[in-house]
């Protein structure tokens, strides 16, 4: 049996929340206050408590929080004009737009009317752009999360091969350009990849953001692999009584592989907790570059 490291998101996450805490205490002292307003279309349950859990955080940071509830039956012109107001306003320095939207808003549409320099997610199509091109850029979260926990665990990730599985642009692709960026050779692999088990087995690195519980089993996993697994489903299982229960898992089958790989993320407790903590990252972030105040963070807390 090998012994391997858990990669500790929540412990990450709180470094970071720290760092972030004091620099936010600094742009305070230049009367600077980063502001961060969240936007949720509609009374979906699992939107409400992630919208919750961004407000609180925000508040324990000294970011200013504005949270706006609007009735699913908005029109698209509505929650535009809404985005409009908040781009408008010298206090808002990041703007987050909950997802999934209804069906009746075109999600990209919305997404891309927010100011680029506003965009705390790295949605809008210029974010996208400049990260594929290797330019300054607000990051994706959950890619900036992993990369963060990635490079504290493995340090300089140069020549290492990456398999990331999973091609969407929220998680996907960016976590792709990041470890272009760190000098990763990088495969993409997907639904239509050939022999996928294969693949990953020539990987130093998974990245599992395919959406599928426990889909990466062992034979995907060489001896000594890192995995970040990106995956958060929601599934129902026995316990030892034989009693069904809903529990969190990853997409990978963490009992399956971490016998062979050297180190893994958690579901719950990886990846997770990495992504709140970014967003507030990025919240700071944007605020210096609106107010062109240099933007540090410690060299083991950054992509």
């Amino acid at each position: 049996m090998s012994s391997y490291t858990l990669i500790d998101g929540k412990q990450t996450a709180e470094a970071l929340l720290v760092e972030i805490e004091k620099k936010i205490i600094n742009l305070k002292k230049q009367n600077i206050t980063p502001g961060l307003a969240v936007v949720l279309v509609g009374n979906d349950k699992a939107s409400e408590t992630y919208v919750r859990s961004k407000v609180a955080m925000s508040e324990r940071l000294g970011i200013k929080s504005i949270h706006k509830e609007l009735s699913v039956e908005i029109s698209e012109d509505e929650l535009l004009s809404e985005i409009e107001s908040l781009n408008a306003d010298d206090s808002v320095h990041g703007i987050l737009v909950q997802l999934p939207l209804p069906a009746h808003i075109d999600t990209e549409k919305v997404l891309n009317a927010i100011d680029y320099q506003k965009d705390v997610d790295g949605f809008h199509t210029l974010n996208a752009g400049a990260l594929s091109k290797g330019l300054e850029s607000t990051i994706p979260c959950t890619p900036l999360g992993s990369i963060i926990l990635l490079k504290r665990y493995l340090g300089d990730l140069s020549g290492k091969n990456a398999v990331v599985i999973g091609r969407s642009n929220i998680v996907g692709k960016p976590v792709g350009q990041l470890l272009l960026k760190n000098n990763c050779t990088v495969t993409y692999a997907h639904s239509r990849t050939k022999d996928l088990p294969a693949v990953c087995r020539q990987a130093d690195i998974i990245i599992a953001a395919i959406g599928k519980p426990e889909f990466v089993g062992s034979d995907f996993v060489k001896e000594g692999a890192v995995i970040i697994d990106v995956g958060i489903n929601a599934v129902q299982k026995e316990d030892s009584d034989g009693n069904s229960k809903r529990r969190l898992v990853g997409d990978v089958d963490f009992n399956a592989v971490c016998d062979k790989c050297s180190a893994i993320t958690p579901v719950p407790g990886g990846v997770g907790p990495m992504t709140i903590a970014c967003l507030m990252y990025n919240c700071l972030y944007c605020a210096s570059m609106i107010h062109n105040v240099d933007f540090e963070m410690s060299d083991d807390l950054r992509a």
